[in-house]
């Protein structure tokens, strides 16, 4: 028997619920409610310095405006930190993520490096196989992920098609921040895999952030939700209307 198709929405409430947003929540509340599942909504609220009450309270006024109702209370992503860094922990014990000391001059010549052989700007893995003993005093690290080192991340996405992504083009990237707070990436896998989300609808904007994400599911052996990334809207001069 399939598992009950669950959605989500889930914007930061930086600002006021724009139309894109709009229409990526409407495919999402209309495939729940024609597949007769759940759609949850989630405020991306981790952005402490820009996230307001005010625009947290415009979301659900707009969204009931617009006759989108949603499952359950909202879940604030904020409020689950802890949780988050949990499977950060979690991905330590597995091996599959690891604490990195570089300090900025040192990223800062790593992207120079890259830059100077015409190479994406990014992290060289100097931490990956370090023996611990080697950490620094004194310095707070972050913790990064093990991304694949060879073949392919393909997503099967029901708009675009199956899309190919190298992991050569993909890094170890952050997830647990030296302070203990999550990035972006880490904390929307955790809450989509705790809320049960089985099928994500959003921009294609989206995309690429799709393979990152796959990287952790799969190092945590999760299930892997359907992806469907739809095109964003787009004004007569070629902006993006938000």
């Amino acid at each position: 028997m399939p598992k009950p198709v669950v959605t989500r929405f889930a914007p930061s409430p930086t600002g006021y619920l724009h139309i894109g947003s709009a229409r990526t929540a409407l495919f999402s509340w209309a495939y729940a409610r024609k597949m007769q599942g759940t759609f949850q909504l989630r405020i991306e609220d981790t952005d402490r310095e820009r996230s307001t009450e005010a625009a947290v309270q415009a979301i659900y006024d707009g969204l009931r405006w617009l006759g989108l109702d949603w499952d359950g209370e909202p879940t604030l992503q904020f409020s689950r930190a802890a949780r988050h860094a949990e499977i950060a922990q979690e991905l330590l014990r597995r091996g599959q993520a690891y604490y990195c000391y570089c300090s900025p001059a040192e990223l800062e010549q790593m992207r120079e490096e890259a830059r100077a052989k015409g190479l994406p700007p990014r992290y060289n893995g100097m931490w990956r196989d370090r023996d611990p003993a080697e950490a620094p005093q004194g310095v707070a690290p972050v913790i990064r992920i093990k991304a694949p080192l060879k073949g392919e991340i393909v997503v099967h996405d029901h708009v675009q098609g199956e899309v190919v992504f190298k992991t050569e083009n993909l890094d170890d990237f952050i997830i647990l921040r030296s302070d203990g707070t999550p990035t972006y990436m880490l904390a929307v896998v955790v809450d989509d895999h705790d809320m049960g989300v089985t099928h994500i609808i959003r921009g294609d904007d989206h995309l690429n952030n799709a393979f990152r994400q796959l990287a952790i599911i799969r190092a945590m052996g999760w299930p892997e939700p359907v992806y469907a990334h739809v095109p964003l809207i787009h004004g007569s001069d070629g902006a993006k209307l938000s």
